[in-house]
Order: C-alpha cells, then structure tokens, then sequence
C-alpha cells in the first residue's frame, strides 16, 4: 500500500530557490503515491517570496496550499505550523533554502514500514563554509551528548514521520532548538528512528539565519533549560511513553 504523505517546506528569505522546491517535491510526490500535499510556510519572508507562492498558487492543484504568518516566528515555529497544517499519515519537511534535495525523499519513503516511526536523514558530506562545519560538528556532539541522542545527525532538517507522533508529541519551541526538541521528545516517547545518507549542497542563494554568533548566548540557555527538563526532570519519558504505547497497541489491533 502506497504511504499518504504530506511534505512541507518552511520559507525564510527563499525567494530564489523555493518555487523550483515545491516543483521538485510535486514530480516527486507523483512517483512515490497518489494521495499527498505540499505545503509552505511562509514566515513572513522580507524578500518576494510570498508574491512568487502565489503566483504557484494560481496555476498548481489543489494539492499545494500556501501557510502565511503575518508575523515572523521563529523556525521552531514554522516548523510547528507545518505540523499542524499537515493532513497526511506521514510528514515529510525541508527547508526551503535547497541545501538538500527533495527527490531524495523516495530514499527515505524506501525506508517506511510498520516497524518505524521516524526516518532521518544523515549528511554524507556538508557543504557549507568551514567554520560553519566546525560550529556545527561541536554544536552536533554537545547535544547529542547532553540529551543522550542516539542518531547520527541531530540537525539534518530532511525528515519523515509519522504524522500521530504529533498527537503524542507537543513541541514548544519557536527558534532552532526544536530540532533536538522533536528528536528527544520522539526518541524518549518510544518512537522507532531509521536513518538515510542524503547529499548537502552549497547554499546558492540567501543567508542562514540559524549560525549567528549574537544568538549563542541565548541558544545555550535554552539548550540548558531544555536539558533540564528533558533530561533531568524527563519530562518527555513520563508524558508521552503510555500514550505511544497505546497508540502502538491500537494500531498493531487493526
């Protein structure tokens, strides 16, 4: 049976690249099942990236809908947006800068089955500039030491789940912490992860919002506050492990 799959794409300064995303995701989409959306989530990008969504919109199926926040919110709040708006059984999301390419999603729809909950991507190789690669490596092992994660690539932003993990699952954050928000809650509510090498490519157009040296101070104290709760405290382990249980008894009872 062929998977119901929803992908979305949060858009932030990604007027150059987003139109042939949602283009690519579409012809994609088609290969892979006949029941699927796709979605933007425009976070009241500064550029022409909204008038070029809806211009896309004017000649697109039904099948792409376009989420506008008036407001910026944050990528953890994009990010919970796309959720939200999401309809299918599994939820697939990208960002809309084209540093991974979205027709590699059939690598990860090759992986679903009823034994997995949550497929990860992994970059084989970043492409992005040194120190960036360095910030990265040493943000990427300080987390995965500090929340005890166990995949390989806590910020690969190429994902696929399964869309109840989110009536289980409420993530909170508005900034770039909910990435390992999601997989620690995920992980310590019992979900199952595979993991998928997929290519990174050079940013072609606009700037990352995320390595910016003004926001490491206040990056590490919500880092701190979220290891308190999700490690110390556990609060994910003692909200979510019996309602994923249940949720895994009454699906395997159909």
């Amino acid at each position: 049976m062929r998977p119901s799959i929803t992908v979305f794409f949060p858009c932030y300064n990604d007027a150059g690249t987003i139109a042939a995303m949602v283009i690519r995701a579409l012809q994609t989409l088609r290969e892979i099942t006949d029941d699927y959306e796709v979605i933007v989530v425009n976070d009241a990008s500064p550029d022409d990236a909204l008038q070029i969504l809806n211009e896309l919109a004017c000649v697109l199926p039904p099948t792409f809908r376009i989420v506008n926040h008036e407001k910026n919110r944050g990528y953890g709040g994009v990010l919970r947006s796309g959720i939200a708006a999401a309809t299918k059984e599994w939820v697939f999301y990208t960002d809309g800068d084209a540093q991974y390419d979205v027709r590699e999603l059939k690598l990860l729809v090759e992986k679903i089955s009823d034994d997995v909950d949550f497929i990860n991507g992994w970059k084989i190789k970043r492409r992005d500039p040194w120190y960036r690669i360095v910030i990265g490596i040493l943000y990427q092992y300080f987390i995965k030491l500090i929340f005890g994660l166990k995949i390989r690539d806590v910020d690969c932003d190429f994902r696929l789940m399964r869309r109840e993990i989110f009536d289980v699952v409420q993530l909170e954050s508005s900034t770039g912490t909910i990435t390992f928000e999601l997989v620690k809650k995920a992980q310590d509510a019992g979900y199952r992860f595979v993991e998928v090498p997929v290519h990174h490519y050079f940013r072609m157009y606009g700037t990352s919002q995320f390595f910016n040296v003004s926001r490491v101070g206040a990056t590490l104290i919500r880092v701190f506050k979220w290891w308190w709760r999700l490690v110390v405290k556990q609060e994910a382990v003692k909200a979510y492990r019996a309602k994923r249980d249940a949720q895994l008894a009454a699906r395997r009872a159909k």
